[in-house]
């Protein structure tokens, strides 16, 4: 995650970046943002998982949204390049944190997309560990070229969803690939080849769709660790499709980072993924 002491809603690059909204009453958002960081911490951390919290840095208010910064699997990641400007300078300060991450011992090798290919990390590109394979979108915000550069590096399939909404510019404001096999989607953001795409890959029975109210709430927008997942507010109609499911449902308050256009998968950005094989490989490593 990143501090949230420099967020603030101070530019529109999507729909739902409202910066007059923001200064109207910005002491209290500036409040409620940190107080939603720390309850998103306080929840990743209580589902079981480290959170380990970057810098943000003055005038990129949006380094709050790390899923952003990078695509990362086996300890290799690919680091982002933004489409627009607003969000650019914040590419040198992921690559600095990246470059200590490598230091540390929490990722083997860091290279950034090539120049001239927008791609905007995990935002739009899902790992699906029980299809054992990305979903990547492209059109509002990462190109259709990234893709090759996608399959290149990481050389595992790649199943590309051309998003048509303005409103759900990256991949994870509208699905989510869960620990059971079920995929959380919002159908109206998908072009027609890609409803098609879906559901060839999914199964009837572990396709949940979820409603334009779930999907305004930014509740696909979801950190899933084993069978807990972590959300902005859930519908009741939701939340009890999941609970049906076996998950267990932390709701969270993000009130002011939706008003930027993110929600708990946003503000956040997985180190640990790895492919079935070097799960495999590490557990015979570890029993030898």
């Amino acid at each position: 995650m990143t501090d949230g002491s420099h967020f603030e809603v101070s530019y529109k690059i999507n729909p739902w970046m409202t910066p007059e909204a923001w200064r109207k009453d910005e002491a209290r958002n500036r409040k409620e943002a940190r107080e939603a960081s720390a309850g998103l911490s306080a929840a990743l951390r209580d589902a079981g998982a480290r959170v380990l919290m970057m810098e943000g840095a003055p005038g990129l208010p949006d380094m709050v949204f790390p899923a952003n910064a990078a695509v990362i699997l086996n300890g290799r990641a690919l680091v982002s390049r933004f489409r627009y400007h607003e969000r650019q300078g914040e590419e040198r300060h992921f690559l600095d944190e990246f470059g200590r991450l490598k230091e540390q011992g929490f990722l083997n090798e860091v290279v950034q997309q090539p120049r001239g290919i927008w791609q905007e990390g995990a935002g739009d590109c899902i790992w699906d560990a029980s299809r054992q394979m990305f979903w990547a979108g492209f059109g509002p915000r990462s190109s259709f070229e990234s893709l090759a550069s996608l399959r290149d590096f990481f050389g595992m399939p790649i199943e590309a969803l051309e998003l048509v909404s303005s409103r759900f510019y990256h991949l994870d404001t509208c699905f989510a690939s869960l620990s059971g096999g079920e995929v959380l989607y919002y159908p109206p953001a998908f072009s027609k080849l890609s409803l098609a795409a879906i559901k060839d890959r999914v199964p009837a029975e572990v396709r949940i769709e979820a409603s334009e109210e779930d999907a305004a709430r930014f509740a696909v927008n979801a950190v899933n660790i084993g069978r807990e997942i972590v959300m902005a507010e859930p519908t009741q109609r939701l939340a009890d499709q999941l609970k049906e499911r076996g998950y267990s449902v932390s709701p969270v308050h993000l009130r002011p980072f939706i008003m930027s256009g993110g929600g708990a998968y946003c503000m956040t950005l997985r180190l640990d993924l790895k492919t079935a094989s070097a799960n495999t490989a590490s557990a015979n490593t570890l029993g030898g």
